[in-house]
């Protein structure tokens, strides 16, 4: 039977497709889907017979690309690396020039810089787009970062504008309301090209980075709340709850909120109780830290973030240390309302740094690679559809309106302002917190960031003579000019040798 032409493709129906490729029939499009096992694309087309679009199923891979309208657009939501690599070395023989392919899904954007050079010289244009939000967000509205040729990326918009999530125009909030068959129409869509080749998927592995950040925030809140002020999870619940209602409004806030006054259905318990507390990753924070040492960008809290999650899995040995290693003995004898309080503002003005460090990479990845990014915008397709979406993402937006040139989150009237106001109660929960034995790597670490950055002189004048003296590595003279070296013929001092 020959099918009915579509406006674009998807193959790949794990969940993350499926809800993708609803999304994009309930915005009128119409798709035909194919997965590499055939039973699973006839009932995933079987369930799902009355779609605004229309949505039709190929058993072959010849005829899913048949049924495409010219040029052809495939999404493609398989897993990251050799399945996607196979994918797209199955579609090639089978598309002509000027068609696209778009790769959905965790990619390293090294390998999107490598499949885009290589699809080019094959006359296949190529987009590389992070989808954020997850599950829900694939299926009512994520954020969407594609990168690519902009004639591919002409070709994509009105698909990738109508399907990714939608703020309101005037606060910046996001609309939700989308239900199957009736999507959000209105407000901005969360989706903007980015830039060239791999952009797109670099700026989601950073956006990923910075969620690993906000989750090891929050975590690092609810133990100081937990193990230094002795509350019980529903009174940390309401404390987030009233969080969600100001500066710190976002998903992760009102998520978090939700879980802490959740019961077992087992026990009856409190639900974060009985969670083990061991955390797993997929690898993209842990490639951003990666980028950051490779580039010389300081990212120490997105780091620090990676390695919470890498100790938590340490349980066994944690338990065995937890008998032998002993903390300090230390009583909270504060008042409550105004710990709560100066952890706020630990969390807000940490929060602060840890976006600095985000979009500091992103500067500097844009002139390692060759990227022209357009950082208000970024911000702007953040704040709805993905994981970090919040409030406060409207006042990124704000200050790359105000300063395109910004070299620095920090140095920003608002953000400056913001620090300025909090970090009396910043530095004293780190204090607290090392004196009741409560580890905040991220709090520390984002603090630690500030005072380096704001520092005009650090100790790494003793550093650098260090590494003169033991390397002969040279030295820069603060009454010389920038880019000038000397060395120092250090003396030999009499030490006893040890002979061979």
């Amino acid at each position: 039977m020959e099918l009915e032409e579509s406006d674009i493709g998807l193959i790949g129906l794990a969940v993350m497709g499926q809800n993708l490729a609803l999304n994009i029939v309930d915005h009128g499009f119409k798709l035909t889907a194919y997965n590499r096992t055939t039973e699973k694309t006839e009932k995933f087309v079987a369930e799902n017979p009355d779609t605004p679009g229309g949505l039709v199923g190929a058993k072959t891979l010849p005829e899913f690309v048949q049924s495409l309208k010219r040029p052809r657009k495939v999404v493609i939501m398989v897993q990251a690396g050799k399945a996607t690599d196979a994918v797209i070395n199955d579609l090639v023989p089978l598309m002509e020039d000027g068609d696209i392919i778009i790769d959905g899904g965790n990619a390293y954007w090294i390998d999107t810089i490598r499949r885009e050079k290589e699809l080019k010289e094959k006359n296949i244009r190529f987009i590389g787009s992070g989808v954020s939000g997850g599950e829900e967000g694939a299926r009512f509205g994520p954020s969407l970062m594609p990168g690519g040729e902009e004639s591919a990326w002409n070709e994509i918009e009105p698909v990738w504008k109508a399907i990714a999530a939608k703020v309101d125009p005037e606060t910046g909030k996001p609309l939700a309301g989308a239900k199957p068959g009736k999507p959000v129409e209105r407000g901005v869509p969360c989706t903007t090209h980015i830039g060239s080749d791999g952009a797109g998927h670099y700026v989601k592995m950073v956006h990923n980075g910075i969620e690993y950040g906000d989750m090891q925030m929050i975590c690092e809140a609810y133990a100081l709340m937990k193990d230094v002020a002795g509350m019980n999870a529903e009174e940390m619940g309401e404390v987030f709850a009233r969080w969600n209602e100001g500066e710190l409004d976002s998903f992760l806030i009102e998520i978090t909120a939700d879980i802490l006054q959740q019961k077992d259905p087992v026990t009856g318990r409190d639900f974060v109780d009985v969670v083990l507390d061991t955390a797993g990753q997929k690898g993209t924070g842990k490639w951003t830290s990666i980028s950051a040492l490779d580039m010389g960008v300081p990212a120490p809290t997105i780091a620090e973030a990676v390695f919470s999650r890498c100790v938590s899995a340490l349980k066994e040995e944690r338990t065995a240390a937890s008998k032998i290693l002993a903390g300090p003995e230390k009583s909270f004898d504060d008042d409550r309302e105004a710990f709560v309080e100066a952890v706020r503002d630990a969390l807000y003005c940490s929060k602060i740094c840890s976006y600095a460090q985000g979009f500091q990479l992103m500067r500097a990845a844009q002139d390692e690679y060759g990227w022209t990014l357009n950082f208000g915008e970024i911000a702007g397709i953040f704040r709805g559809g993905c994981i970090i979406r919040a409030r406060f993402l409207q006042k990124i937006t704000d200050a790359y309106e105000r300063d395109p040139k910004l070299a620095n989150l920090l140095l920003d009237p608002y953000f400056n302002d913001a620090i300025g106001k909090g970090q009396a109660n910043w530095r004293k929960v780190i204090a607290l917190a090392a004196e009741h034995g409560v580890a905040t790597p991220a709090f520390a670490s984002a603090l630690a960031y500030y005072d380096s950055y704001r520092s005009e002189r650090l100790p790494a004048n003793l550093l650098q003579a260090q590494r003169d003296y033991f390397g002969a590595h040279t030295y820069e003279r603060v009454d010389q000019p920038r880019g000038k070296f000397f060395h120092v013929d250090w003396p030999k001092p009499d030490r006893p040798q040890i002979e061979a």
